[in-house]
């Protein structure tokens, strides 16, 4: 008999709603072998779905976001015709017998996930104890037309690319793993930072990336070859997803991330995909500059529990794993 995972590995073969984030290749990337994941039928056929991530810190078991993912949660199947109660009820049905399984999994003493900006309802989640906060993304949710899109932004940031332009940078493709990631942080260096993932992990993200043709590096450089800027993103067949951008010093006076970032969008509107996703920050500078692209503010919630009873325990958790 075939396991939830072998299940889920063929309905993400042929389900193409579901997300990037979702797919059994970036979990098996990202969270190794760690991860599992909950179904629900209708019948035969998986109505829903729930992917969650499983770690083990300070003898403690618990379910967190993975790395690099901007959220998980449930994926459900679109019905149409539903009306909006029939919907609203169903969604609760769904999400209660998935939390009842995770509240099921021996040893587990805290969860913590964040939902796919689909999820307007958390009221499920409040009812059986949960709590949530608002996070924040920037999405451009139309890229089709780019003159749309273009004039859609701040007038600074059409000036960029035309600054770029002026410039003569060079938009290119394919930077390998290894120049990407020590490209990183030497510009992490240059504002006093430090990078906060390993080459291991990004090497498994952008191998299993590249070989499921869903992500790509797109880079700029001046006219001597230079690397300025450096965009690492990743996609499905609804949104793509800057997942790690990258910009030296020089590359900030010469506005070399924004040109990569337009050229980017350009190349995902021109193979049909709707919508870019900035990967939102809540830092207060980036918020600025993605928002300035013409992305509309976008709220996703995460969801929060502590399972034991015993408080002292409970501030350790919280303090130690929120």
């Amino acid at each position: 008999m075939s396991t939830c995972k072998e299940k889920y590995r063929k309905l993400c073969e042929v389900e193409k709603s579901i997300c990037v984030y979702d797919q059994p290749w970036w979990l098996d990337a990202i969270c190794g072998s760690d991860w599992d994941v909950f179904l629900q039928y209708s019948g035969d056929e998986i109505e829903a779905s729930m992917v969650y991530y499983k770690k083990q810190k300070m003898k403690i078991g618990y379910i967190t976001q993975p790395p690099f993912t901007q959220h998980n949660g449930p994926w459900i199947r679109e019905q149409d015709g539903l009306s909006e109660n029939k919907k609203l009820a169903k969604e609760k049905k769904l999400v209660t017998a998935f939390l009842n399984s995770i509240e099921s999994i021996c040893g587990i003493s805290f969860f913590q996930q964040t939902l796919n900006i689909t999820t307007t309802n958390w009221l499920p989640y409040f009812w059986m104890g949960y709590k949530q906060t608002t996070r924040y993304t920037y999405r451009i949710n139309d890229i089709s037309n780019l003159d749309v899109v273009l004039s859609g932004m701040h007038h600074s940031k059409r000036q960029n690319i035309k600054k770029a332009k002026k410039k003569k940078l060079q938009f290119n493709y394919d930077l390998n793993s290894k120049d990407f990631y020590e490209f990183h942080k030497k510009t992490l260096e240059e504002l006093g930072k430090k990078i906060e993932y390993s080459y291991d992990l990004f090497k498994r993200i952008y191998d299993a990336a590249y070989s499921n043709k869903t992500g790509r590096v797109f880079f700029v450089t001046d006219e001597e070859g230079k690397l300025l800027s450096a965009l690492f993103n990743i996609w499905d067949n609804n949104c793509a997803y800057d997942l790690i951008s990258a910009v030296s010093l020089e590359g900030r006076k010469t506005c070399a991330l924004d040109y990569c970032v337009w050229n980017a969008i350009s190349e995902f509107s021109a193979k049909g995909i709707k919508s870019y996703d900035f990967e939102g920050s809540m830092i207060e500078n980036v918020e600025e500059s993605f928002r300035k692209f013409g992305a509309i503010q976008t709220p996703y919630f995460k969801i929060y529990k502590t399972f034991t009873k015993n408080p002292i325990i409970r501030a350790v958790i919280e303090k130690k794993l929120k």
